[in-house]
């Protein structure tokens, strides 16, 4: 078993109200001897819908060595519970960027022949999400390599961004994004795009982008992150950008070590930027 998200419940704290069922279709809590508990690491996602929903505060999201969430073992208690609860279980997953377990749960509703009314769900692309199945605008995950294919045959502007994907704020990209799998990574310290003039042709062409602070931000965070990531999809290689300053030198360490540890043939590559914006190497 891996370390992973899910949710703690407190039996003190936890006086039986049963708020918190309604708020878990995925049927991970029940209410037995008058307390909310979690019956299997099995059915919870860690994604904690049930969170707000407690007037005790008695769950919380904590990290701890789990068993996999089975997306397929939830669905078939799901679809017993009717089409409401199968859209409010759609939804929770797009809201929560979980491209992998809301395709996982589409081919099970396609495989079943079974019909909620809202049809295909957009996961990507400039699309909008149907019937109501939007989470935050900023966050919403969008493929943008579908659209190259249109491009083919015509003029490209040397101004034209090389963005692939939507988001790339490290810490908003799901460790299972479809645009993560088979692909080169560029990891960018958030100030290398504005110091170097090139960077959409030169670094951006042809990857994947994640961007972040190696200063502010924590990157314990991005240690995890970058590991479930290395796990979970065909990386071919990983570029590091950052910038000549010392304090962005750290995250190319924790990304050479999440390498090893993913124990995978990684091709890692480290370019320098100078603060007057040149490749220094």
């Amino acid at each position: 078993m891996a370390k992973r998200k899910i949710i703690n419940i407190d039996l003190n704290k936890c006086n039986g109200c049963a708020l918190c069922i309604p708020n878990c279709p995925e049927g991970a809590i029940q209410i037995i001897d008058k307390k909310a508990r979690l019956i299997s690491d099995l059915f919870c996602d860690g994604l904690g819908a049930c969170l707000g929903h407690c007037p005790q505060g008695a769950i919380t999201v904590v990290e701890r060595e789990a068993e996999e969430y089975n997306e397929r073992m939830v669905m078939e208690n799901i679809v017993k519970q009717g089409k409401n609860t199968i859209i409010a279980h759609l939804k929770h997953l797009k809201e929560h960027n979980q491209a992998q377990y809301l395709q996982e749960a589409l081919d099970f509703l396609k495989e079943r022949k079974i019909e909620v009314g809202f049809g295909q769900v957009a996961l990507y692309g400039s699309g909008h999400a149907e019937h109501g199945l939007s989470g935050c605008p900023g966050a919403r995950l969008m493929d943008f390599r579908k659209d190259e294919a249109l491009k083919k045959g015509k003029a490209v502007s040397s101004r034209e961004s090389q963005l692939r994907q939507w988001p790339v704020q490290f810490r908003l990209v799901s460790e299972n994004a479809s645009f993560l799998q088979n692909v080169d990574l560029l990891i960018a310290a958030d100030c290398v795009p504005f110091a170097y003039a090139d960077f959409h042709e030169d670094l951006l062409k042809g990857r994947t982008l994640l961007v972040g602070c190696p200063k502010l931000d924590d990157l314990a965070i991005y240690e995890e992150k970058l590991g479930q990531i290395l796990k979970n999809n065909d990386i071919k290689s990983v570029t590091y950008a950052h910038m000549e300053v010392p304090c962005c030198f750290g995250l190319g360490q924790i990304i050479q070590t999440a390498i090893q540890t993913s124990g995978k043939k990684v091709n890692f590559k480290e370019t320098v930027i100078s603060i007057r914006g040149e490749k220094i190497k």
